[in-house]
């Protein structure tokens, strides 16, 4: 079963439609949502039944039956990292999501794949059977990328939402609804105060405020998920 809305930013016209498959907490589908939205992309999101996989799933992603995948004139293109690129290099005429410099583009691919790493981390805790080790496996990852990117991060002020930023908000930008769930602190702006700092100054901008899932759907979704893990772990 799914569902459709669109979000229109300009008009779309068929002979250049864009249709998002994706599942509303998935934090792969919120950074393509998120590209399509800097960048002003009109596009048609269709919400996915992941438990009874739509026709157009298997049609369109028949090697990992996964979302999120956007379809451009009827061509799809999967994974979130391949989706956000192709998004910054067909649409020129947005706001650029990676820099042109061979090297600065290069140090973007490093840090949001090691952002991916993190996220992955913290992801995995939720379903440790050993939830101690997997904590201090993920505050280790989370501790070097604070310290790894002191240097990075530039100001938000007066330049365009880049790739690293929608990483970030994205990974790190639902801590709240995710520590409710399941008692872990995450984001310690004691530990991490770069990235605690710089995920609330992402938030307050609008357009990627109201893309982070709603607080209480989410933190009901994650303690059923919980739970689910819990019995799982006891048989």
């Amino acid at each position: 079963m799914w569902t459709q809305r669109k979000y229109q930013s300009g008009k779309m016209g068929e002979e250049n439609k864009v249709t998002l498959h994706g599942m509303w907490l998935s934090p792969y589908v919120k950074r393509v949502e998120l590209a399509l939205k800097v960048k002003g992309i009109p596009f048609e999101y269709i919400e996915e039944d992941l438990s009874n996989k739509s026709p157009l799933i298997l049609k369109y992603n028949p090697i990992h039956k996964k979302v999120p995948i956007l379809v451009h004139n009827g061509k799809p293109v999967n994974e979130s990292f391949v989706i956000v690129e192709y998004i910054d290099e067909t649409w020129k005429n947005g706001p650029q999501l990676l820099p042109e410099d061979p090297y600065e583009r290069s140090k973007v691919h490093f840090w949001a794949a090691y952002i991916q790493q993190v996220m992955e981390s913290m992801l995995n805790i939720f379903t440790a059977e050993d939830q101690k080790q997997a904590c201090n496996e993920f505050h280790q990852k989370f501790r070097l990328l604070e310290d790894g990117m002191k240097n990075f991060f530039p100001t938000i002020e007066n330049r365009n939402i880049g790739l690293i930023d929608i990483w970030i908000v994205v990974a790190f930008g639902m801590c709240k609804a995710q520590e409710e769930a399941f008692g872990v602190n995450f984001l310690d702006p004691e530990k991490v105060p770069l990235i605690h700092s710089r995920v609330n100054s992402l938030l307050e901008l609008p357009l990627l405020r109201e893309t982070v899932p709603d607080h209480d759907k989410a933190v009901s979704f994650l303690r059923a998920l919980k739970e689910t893990s819990t019995k799982g772990q006891a048989h």
